[in-house]
């Protein structure tokens, strides 16, 4: 079979597939023969990229980066809804259309808590993407709406121009996965599956977009041109006949059943695999929509049902205490069962120390709750009347739950943490962090190896990673002889590094890869660094009085000595090579910009922080030199603006020999 063909047959059968997956829900190919295949269309687009298909599956991981969103106009008004709030209020909708337009049809279906967009299509080809902004201006989206795997990249016997408007939303489920990443990763977590889809769908990069496992319920034609139809039911039929994926809907025509519907779509709400915050109720007959026409804002033809929070009392029958990822201690409300937003609810978050002190929370106490958000319950006030006579304030902790180090509470923030270097609760993020790049640089120990090797009661603290041998890793790769020893080489290697690094990796709350670099070469090793004071410690560059109590602290833990004493007999490097003897640079700030042929820019890095100098990302009035190669671009034209020396490669090679 010639390549072309090979290019095409695989481009079908992989988009076949993902309609399978993505659309209906009813996956037919294998996972390994899914990514089989698509490997191999990967190499024959590399190999052939002028007949690599515009639907070709390969497009949908991202591609280049953008710098910011073009505008787009769109042909057709992406119009919002008028909201309605009570079954008084949706009557009066109804009513107002009845009464002039009896037994009107009307169609009922969720409302999806996401970010309105709108798709088009060329001649069946998938052109542009847009968010819905006001309604007449949005932003170009389409390198972040491909990668949404259920949005067909090319539609067989579409109009020559169609533009269909969807809800994009992120899964319950993927949702769920990412915050938990956030927490392994350190990071913020997202409040809320629409806040995520919206940070997602408008990342400038598309790469990170692919990665957010969005989606989209397509709901409604702006435009088709050359096709006609009678109702919205029809639409919403020919879009799924193209192969999209499209909102669920219901028709009815008179109150009580609308109603019905509407209540119905509240109470299985849990079902769906997207969140919603009510109902839209629309005129079925594309010709009474016309009729009715819209005012300034809204279509006198619909309306969107809003859900009111319920509300309901319970009572705390007790409080326990989490320890997450990253050592934060969380709060956590035992309540008596309550049924709320179509599911029963048994516990409510309670955020903090200060959440709890604010409301009052106690043990025993006849509460309101509610679910925020419509994701996570939470506790609104407390009926004081109801208190048992015996409660107390809660307080939470002084030591951790789990470890039994103390907790101390972030000076820049209101959650309490433990300090413990290896409570359990904290150990697969405590060890993906020492063995990342910056710190020890362990290739090969990702984030599947240590959770299966802490699984296996192998790894109780990252220090154990020197302990392990051929026949431990046997355990995870049965026939991977080769790579177990390569994993245990770049262990051994590890130890050489120098203690920068380790200081790093040990993950002291504020010490960063930088600091990690000044305290390595204030200090020279890792013994005089513990037993510095804070006033030693203070003296220190970029060292302030906070860091400095957060290194003393955990080098006086029990848990974190017991940690340094298996570093040192597994002979792991405690020396600097970066203890400053050449102070050249001192006072100094360096830029470096362009491309750099003599040396990678971490290897100028580290040269200029050897002798004492800094080194920034921006150019300004503070910066001493800016070394330039080529390609320098606007960082140089700022130099010259701003009268700064302009250093070539060989000047600084000069200025460091």
């Amino acid at each position: 079979m010639e390549i072309k063909q090979r290019i095409e047959q695989l481009t079908a059968q992989l988009n076949q597939a993902n309609y399978q997956y993505y659309v209906l829900d009813d996956p037919q190919m294998p996972d390994f023969e899914y990514d089989r295949l698509l490997r191999e269309l990967e190499l024959l687009e590399q190999d052939h990229p002028d007949l690599a298909k515009a639907d070709s599956p390969t497009k949908r991981v991202g591609g280049e980066a953008l710098s910011k969103f073009q505008k787009v106009t769109h042909p057709v008004p992406l119009m919002s809804l008028q909201d309605v709030f009570s079954t008084e209020e949706l009557g009066e909708f109804l009513s107002k259309i009845l009464e002039k337009y009896p037994n009107t049809e009307f169609t009922v279906e969720p409302k999806i808590d996401g970010l309105s967009v709108a798709l088009e299509y060329e001649n069946g080809l998938f052109v542009r993407g847009a968010t819905r902004g006001d309604g007449v201006v949005g932003e170009d989206v389409t390198e972040n709406l491909k990668t949404i795997r259920s949005i067909p990249m090319q539609i067989k016997n579409a109009p020559a121009r169609l533009i269909v408007r969807g809800e994009v939303y992120m899964p319950k489920k993927v949702f769920e996965s990412l915050n938990a990443r956030q927490e392994l990763e350190g990071k913020p977590l997202f409040a809320n599956p629409r806040n995520a889809a919206a940070g997602s769908l408008r990342q400038l990069d598309s790469k990170i977009a692919a990665q957010r496992g969005l989606d989209i319920l397509v709901f409604n034609i702006q435009l088709a041109e050359g096709v006609f139809f009678k109702t919205h039911k029809e639409t919403l039929s020919y879009l799924r006949d193209l192969q999209f994926k499209v909102i669920p809907c219901e028709t009815s025509s008179d109150f009580l059943s609308i109603q019905n519907c509407v209540m119905q779509i509240n109470e299985s709400r849990e079902q769906l695999p997207c969140d919603i915050d009510g109902a839209v109720i629309k005129v079925n007959d594309l010709a009474l929509r016309e009729a009715l026409g819209a005012t300034a804002k809204f279509p006198r033809w619909a309306a969107a049902y809003k859900y009111p929070p319920e509300i309901k009392p319970t009572v705390v029958e007790d409080i326990v205490v989490q320890v997450g990822r990253t050592g934060v201690l969380t709060p956590k409300a035992i309540v008596r069962p309550v049924r709320l937003a179509g599911t029963t609810v048994t516990n409510a978050t309670l955020h903090n120390q200060d959440f709890i002190t604010e409301r009052d929370i106690r043990i025993g106490d006849t509460v309101s709750i509610r679910k925020a958000g419509e994701i996570i319950p939470e506790i609104l006030e407390v009926d004081l009347t109801k208190r048992p006579a015996e409660s107390v304030p809660y307080l939470l902790p002084a030591t951790c739950p789990i470890c039994g180090a103390p907790t101390r509470r972030d000076v820049d923030g209101a959650f309490l943490r433990c300090t413990g270097a290896a409570c359990p609760a904290q150990l697969s993020r405590n060890i993906a962090h020492f063995v990342s790049r910056d710190a020890m640089d362990i290739e090969g120990l990702g984030a599947s190896i240590v959770d299966a090797l802490i699984e296996h009661k192998l790894l109780a603290s990252a220090a154990d990673i020197y302990r392990l041998s051929l026949d431990d890793l046997k355990q995870l790769w049965q026939k991977g002889d080769v790579a177990a020893k390569k994993l245990l080489a770049s262990i051994e290697a590890s130890k050489q590094q120098d203690v920068s690094r380790l200081i790093y990796a040990l993950g002291i709350r504020q010490v960063g890869a930088k600091t990690g670099k000044t305290l390595a070469a204030a200090f020279g090793s890792l013994d005089a660094l513990m037993q510095a004071g804070i006033d030693d410690l203070t003296q220190v560059d970029d060292v302030g009085e906070i860091t400095a109590n957060f290194i003393a602290d955990w080098f006086r833990q029990p848990q974190s000595i017991d940690m340094v004493e298996k570093l040192r007999e597994a002979g792991v490097n405690f020396q600097s090579t970066r203890a400053i003897t050449d102070a050249r640079f001192a006072g100094m700030t360096f830029v470096l910009t362009g491309a750099l042929t003599k040396f990678t820019r971490e290897e100028a890095t580290e040269k200029i922080e050897l002798f004492s100098g800094k080194t920034s990302g921006s150019v300004s009035k503070k910066t001493t030199y800016v070394v330039v190669g080529e390609n320098a671009g606007s960082k140089e034209r700022k130099a010259r603006e701003l009268g700064i020396p302009i250093l070539s490669e060989e000047d600084f090679l000069n200025m460091i020999q």
